[in-house]
């Protein structure tokens, strides 16, 4: 049995960091996980409880293969809990495929850095189990690797997701400026014609008013 730990601390509060995990696949740094697929989600007293299929290819050596068999496609179990009043996010992990052999149990968690609250620390485990094949102890090291790499690219693959996410904001907030010029222009531009129209009325009824006075003046008034 191998076990793995590691710590990181990302610039970005736990809201935000939060959001982009939930996004962070595909991403071009982790091109294994080709899929996720939710099989449950609930949320109990306010905390989001969520089940998801992982997909994803190992890409192990044949001579692995021979030993336990090949899989283009090798299915994990995730389920993670995520409470927004504690500013908290745990994802627990485990393999279905090659689980006769093979267990790898793996733990991410959230949350906000206990010395400064607008970041965000990263907390990673994984247990690996290999057993009942020929090389266990050097297949056990050859995924204890093979995850401590990908968790590097895992990192990466967030604030690659937290660059796309401000990126939407920014265009979010300009098209929003921009519908709000136009908005006002067009109210700009109807009560300019209002006020046009109404002037325009006004003058007319002025000019018939005056035209009236003067056609009375013009008559003859009747003696008395």
């Amino acid at each position: 049995m191998k076990i793995w730990t590691s710590e990181h601390t990302f610039n970005h509060p736990w809201e935000t960091v939060a959001q982009a995990a939930w996004r962070k696949y595909p991403n071009p740094m982790n091109p294994a996980v080709i899929g996720t697929d939710v099989i449950d989600r609930k949320v109990v007293e306010g905390v989001l409880v969520t089940h998801r299929l992982v997909s994803s290819k190992w890409g192990f050596p044949r001579w692995v293969q021979s030993l336990i068999g090949p899989a283009n496609i090798c299915y994990a179990s995730e389920h993670s809990i995520v409470d927004p009043k504690t500013r908290s996010m745990t994802l627990k992990t485990r393999n279905l495929t090659f689980g006769k052999y093979v267990a790898v149990d793996e733990m991410v968690h959230y949350e906000p850095h206990p010395d400064d609250k607008g970041k965000t620390l990263l907390r990673q485990e994984a247990v690996v189990t290999v057993e009942g094949v020929p090389l266990s102890n050097y297949m056990e090291d050859l995924l204890t690797n093979t995850i401590m790499s990908n968790a590097g690219k895992g990192r990466l693959a967030i604030e690659w997701v937290i660059g796309k996410i401000n990126t939407e904001v920014k265009e979010f907030k300009c098209t929003a400026a921009r519908s709000t010029d136009e908005i006002l222009s067009q109210t700009k531009r109807s009560i300019g014609g209002i006020t046009t129209s109404a002037r325009k009325s006004m003058d007319e009824i002025s000019l018939a008013a005056k035209k009236s006075l003067s056609d009375l003046s013009s008559k003859d008034m009747p003696e008395i």
